[in-house]
This record gives structure tokens, C-alpha cells and sequence, in this order.
């Protein structure tokens, strides 16, 4: 299928992105976002303003629309099914449920032959005390929806730490207790799958974050091509086994023998590969683009060796610097508030 117009739930950088890369192979883009001034209304050829499970806007961006994408895995479930009763929906509502719930997730990454952190769901106080003795009164406690950049997390470091309230402390809400995992860096592999299922994977990029958010992505990864081959493997078992079409973010941890933990997916275009806009010819937005809309695959190879930096909060204020820097691409987001925490943009030096 060739698409004419490509629906975008959700309307921040990641959809400005997306829009940005549909309208370099000239497809049309309709955004459904809340937000007035949003990123991607900037740069997209229609909004639709209105709640992301708003059934009438959903019918109106499907009569749109030749096929729809989204941006962020927190589309409500029965929206994306009610619109892919309606139009084509890729990556398929089957991969959002999968990725909302990381209980669900893990599990599913499990059911695929590839090792995550041990865990344990924790639905009580009682739930939570007998899962982190069985971890020796360490783990990491996790709201099991909604959570992004380390948000919705309680770390417990010693078996001394006291799990009173732990539960409530999060909301009262179903919550995974994940294991520690003792690792030598993070890494991220982005890939996509088509619609003929042919699987195209980026190189691995190795990560660096800071309070929970993603601080740097640089290439290559300090990993050896057997750990680099088991990544792609990975991903390719994960896209296969949700019938995927689109592009795909998952991280792993490496640990001290190059062998594989994953961390988690996430069904979209991802931070970790927004060097590819500089080091590759196809950039994962494009890639994305491409697979949604039934076009061959772009080839992934990286011409250059990279580091992608974010631009978070206040960094914003060293754009000057940055503009400065040879070989250097600077990506700002159409934001004009710095907050604590709030990606403004990023930079991807190339290493020559």
C-alpha cells in the first residue's frame, strides 16, 4: 500500500519527527494531539484537537487517513482498536498492549527465549514484602503503566530499607518489583520490520542516562559483534512474533560475559536513535515511514561514528556552543519553555 496521508496519534518531537521525514517522501500528515501548540503541529499538514480516545475524532482522523501511526505506547488500547476496525494501524494494536504493561511485556520478552531481570508483580503491601525477600530486600519497584524517564519508581538498595508503605507510595496501583541486574553499560538496538516482513536493524547504540533520562547514545557500542548479532536476533524474534510493521526501540543490559538482559521495548521510533538522522542516510523516522506505508526498507548502515546528546532543560541554553561545533547537527524541538526534565532538543557530533 502506498499511503497518501499518514495519521499521527500524539503530537510531540517524536511526531514532529515523523512528520517531518513523511513530508521528505511526499505523504500528507494528520496529528491528533490535545495540545494546540504542540511540536508536531508545526510541521504537520492538519491537527485534529482532541483527546486521544475521543471516539468522533478518532472516526474523522481514520476518514482521513490511509494508514495511522503514533508516537508514545500510552494510546489508550481500546482506541487503537476501535480505529484499526477502521483504517490500517501499524505498528498493530497488539504491540501497545504488550508495551503498556511491563508485566505483560516482560513476560512476553520471556515467551520469546530472551532473559529480562527476574520479577514479580506486586498488586498489595503483603505482594511487595514477599517479593523483596525473595530478592534479599533489594529491587527496583515500578508502576506497571504510565511510567517514562524514571518516573513511577522506587529503588530499595539493602534488605535494611524499610518496605512500609511502599506500595502506597506509588499510587496504589498494579506495580512490578524488577531485580537487580548487575551489568557493564546499556545499550539500545533500533529496528524495523515492512509490511513483506523483511527486518532491517540499526547498529547498537550504547547509553548513557541521567536522572532516568536518556543523557547520551554513542557509536559505536562497546560490545563485541557476537553481542551485537545477539541484539539483532532479539529483535527480530520480538518483531516476528507481534506480526510487527514499523520501527521498534529495545534495551538491554550487557553484562560482564557480552551476553543479553532486556530492559524493555518500546513500539515506535526511540531517543536512543536519533543519531540516525546524522550518521545514516535512512533515519529511523524515515525507516518508520517507509514500513508504515508499505515502501521497501531503507538500508541501515551507519556512514559515521556519532554521539547524540539530549538537550534537557536548561541545556538548552548552550545552543550557541553547539551551533559553533564542526560536524555537528543540532535538532530543536519548537518548544519555548524550559522545564526541569523536558527534552528540548538534541545534538549528534560526528566522530571523524
Amino acid at each position: 500500500m502506498n499511503a497518501k496521508t499518514i495519521g499521527i496519534i500524539g503530537g510531540g518531537q517524536l511526531g514532529r519527527m515523523l512528520a517531518m521525514a513523511a513530508a521528505r517522501l511526499n505523504f500528507r500528515t494528520v496529528v491528533l494531539e490535545p495540545q494546540t501548540d504542540c511540536p508536531a503541529a508545526h510541521v504537520a499538514n492538519e491537527q485534529i484537537v482532541a483527546a486521544y480516545d475521543d471516539a468522533a475524532a478518532l472516526a474523522e482522523l481514520a476518514k482521513r487517513c490511509d494508514v495511522v501511526t503514533y508516537e508514545f505506547e500510552n494510546v489508550p488500547i481500546s482506541a487503537a482498536e476501535e480505529l484499526a476496525r477502521q483504517v490500517t494501524v501499524y505498528p498493530p494494536p497488539k504491540a501497545l498492549e504488550m508495551a503498556q504493561d511491563r508485566l505483560t511485556e516482560k513476560s512476553f520478552i520471556n515467551g520469546c527465549g530472551i532473559p529480562t531481570a527476574r520479577f514479580h508483580a506486586v498488586d498489595s503491601q503483603a505482594d511487595l514484602e514477599r517479593a523483596l525477600a525473595d530478592f534479599g530486600g533489594q529491587g527496583v519497584l515500578k508502576t506497571r503503566r504510565l511510567g517514562y524517564d524514571g518516573k513511577g519508581q522506587r529503588v530499595y538498595r539493602s534488605a535494611a530499607e524499610s518496605a512500609e508503605g511502599g506500595y502506597a507510595s506509588l499510587g496504589n496501583v498494579p506495580l512490578i518489583l524488577e531485580s537487580f541486574v548487575s551489568f557493564e553499560r546499556e545499550i539500545s538496538i533500533i529496528a524495523a520490520r515492512g509490511i513483506d516482513g523483511t527486518v532491517a536493524c540499526y547498529d547498537p547504540a550504547e547509553n548513557v542516562h541521567r536522572n532516568g533520562i536518556l543523557h547520551t547514545s554513542t557509536l559505536p557500542a562497546r560490545i563485541s559483534q557476537e553481542t551485537g548479532v545477539a541484539a539483532r536476533q532479539a529483535a527480530e524474534r520480538i518483531l516476528t512474533a507481534l506480526g510487527y510493521v514499523g520501527v521498534i526501540g529495545i534495551e538491554f543490559f550487557v553484562l560482564a560475559d557480552g551476553s543479553l538482559i532486556a530492559n524493555e521495548m518500546a513500539p515506535r521510533v526511540h531517543n536512543s536513535g536519533h543519531w540516525t538522522e546524522a550518521a545514516c542516510v535512512i533515519s529511523q523516522f524515515e525507516q518508520h515511514i517507509r514500513a508504515v506505508a508499505g515502501l521497501p526498507l531503507g538500508n541501515p548502515d551507519r556512514h559515521s561514528d556519532c554521539v547524540m546528546t539530549n538537550l534537557i532543560g536548561d541545556d538548552i541554553l548552550a545552543l550557541p556552543e553547539w551551533l559553533c561545533l564542526d560536524d555537528t547537527l543540532v535538532h530543536l524541538y519548537g518548544k519555548t519553555e524550559a522545564r526541569p526534565g523536558r527534552k528540548m532538543g538534541h545534538v549528534t557530533q560526528l566522530l571523524r
